[in-house]
């Protein structure tokens, strides 16, 4: 890659890109103008925006199209280091085919596919398969860089309570808690965010040097040179297992309960406008029959990674083999299957994730008074979902909808733009396979809820709007000296 020519043309697509915006009206007046400070100089905002990794970038931008001022963006993680891309992330690429359209509104300079070419050329896309989850987070920079969103990194959200019809948020940050205050709060808070990783409890009772879950920040250099098995066979398993046998582990072994891999991945099935634009519409029958079915695909393993693995003699797997227990003996992890024993050095855990606000800091507080699909819905007998049944319970534009509207309707005011959000409103805040629907239903039902409660204020200013638009030369309203033209 030749940097100097990758900066110029990166220049000539941020132009390009500024053209397009002119082109388009893509950024409309400003008329939700950001807060004065509340009481004792607590700093408010129109909307808070928990998370600054793919989806929270592009809320952000949406507003600004929008017309609203006032957007505070929050990350925990430091610059550069928000969303999973270079952080727990092991995959060498995205799962995502590289023509899928990401966070860019239809602005065709602001693309994956437009950044990538301008920085390593147009052969190089035609001849790639995959972006590197590297160049991901790399284009993710760029985004925030040419979008400008008002962002806070090293920054938690703590508690959310309400306060005077404002949410008061508790933040934390370099050790210290302050309030702040805002309209309406966007959880942008990626694969885990209604919940926490699946740890299974035969493995809570092991010390932790022993075990690593997927969702872990870790360079993984302990691996070397011991024997590693691995739980689960689906993807996340398979990143491990490359990243072991890359690490220099002696040995992999993974252990799966289902005796079939995964084949279809059914993103590819749902990537159509009918399905991705309005599923959040359909009748809660239907939507819990096809999470039932959704549910029922194991996301299957890239061909490269199960490429990778197969070749390598350090390689092992027992499939259909449902563990029993998890004990430590001498210094080594013991497995105890239905069909066999295995010994390890260290577990790693592809087990996934679970929903369960009460193992999020901030949800924590609120989730007794949250509605979820179990409180809302009774599937026909032999349709029952306890996954499924976990899930909140969100109106169209992904608000929480409470279980008391007379006490708590408030919570109405938060949206959840997580994989938690699925069960309502379909794959569309999951991943980059949907997000060209997601994005603009947060930002319409946002922006919506701004202005309905500014309504009286816009009416009254109606009222009494007297700006000119047309000169009468002179006569000031009064016709009555003009003389009347015959034909």
């Amino acid at each position: 890659m030749n940097g100097g020519l990758s900066i110029s043309r990166l220049e000539t697509l941020e132009k390009r890109l500024v053209a397009e915006m002119e082109a388009t009206e893509a950024l409309g007046r400003v008329w939700a103008p950001a807060p004065e400070p509340g009481p004792a100089s607590v700093a408010r905002y129109n909307v808070v925006i928990c998370g600054a990794g793919m989806s929270g970038l592009a809320i952000a931008f949406g507003l600004k199209r929008r017309g609203v001022a006032g957007v505070q963006v929050i990350d925990r993680a430091e610059k550069g280091l928000e969303g999973p891309w270079i952080g727990c992330a092991r995959m060498k690429t995205l799962r995502s085919p590289k023509y899928l359209a990401g966070p860019d509104f239809g602005l065709p300079s602001l693309t994956p596919r437009a950044w990538y070419e301008a920085v390593y050329g147009t052969d190089a896309y035609e001849s790639l398969d995959k972006m590197s989850r590297q160049d991901w987070m790399a284009y993710l920079g760029w985004y925030r860089a040419v979008t400008e969103p008002e962002v806070a990194n090293g920054t938690s959200l703590a508690g959310i309570s309400q306060v005077g019809g404002w949410l008061r948020l508790a933040l934390e940050a370099d050790g210290e808690t302050r309030q702040i205050e805002c309209r309406r709060l966007v959880l942008a808070t990626g694969i885990d965010g209604g919940g926490a990783p699946m740890i299974p409890d035969f493995v809570r009772t092991l010390p932790k040097p022993y075990w690593t879950h997927s969702a872990e920040i870790a360079d993984d250099s302990h691996l070397k040179d011991r024997d590693v098995a691995v739980l689960g066979s689906a993807t996340s398993s398979f990143d491990w297992a490359v990243t072991a046998l890359e690490k220099g582990a002696k040995s992999v072994a993974m252990i799966g309960r289902s005796r079939n891999f995964g084949r279809t991945e059914v993103l590819a099935w749902t990537n159509f406008p009918g399905f991705l634009g309005h599923f959040g519409d359909l009748p809660d029958l239907q939507k819990w029959r096809y999470m039932r079915l959704y549910n029922g695909f194991k996301i299957p393993p890239t061909q490269d990674q199960f490429d990778r693995v197969v070749s390598d003699p350090r390689f092992t797997m027992a499939l259909g083999h449902k563990v029993r227990s998890v004990t430590l003996d001498a210094g080594r992890v013991v497995i105890e299957s239905d069909s066999g024993m295995f010994s390890a050095d260290h577990l790693l855990l592809g087990t996934g994730y679970t929903i369960d606000f009460n193992r999020r800091v901030e949800l924590k507080s609120i989730a007794p008074h949250v509605a979820f699909w179990s409180d809302r819905f009774t599937p026909p007998d032999g349709e029952a979902s306890a996954e499924i049944a976990a899930h909140p319970y969100l109106g169209r534009g992904f608000e929480l909808t409470p279980k008391n509207a007379a006490t708590h309707g408030w919570l109405s005011h938060i949206h959840l733009f997580n994989c938690s959000a699925i069960a309502s409103l379909g794959p569309i805040s999951n991943g980059v396979t949907g997000m060209k629907y997601g994005l603009p239903r947060i930002v319409d039902a946002v922006a919506g809820g701004l202005f309905h409660e500014a309504a009286d204020d816009f009416l009254r200013d109606l009222a009494d709007y007297r700006e000119h638009h047309f000169d009468p030369r002179g006569y000031d309203g009064d016709l009555e000296g003009m003389k009347e033209v015959s034909s």
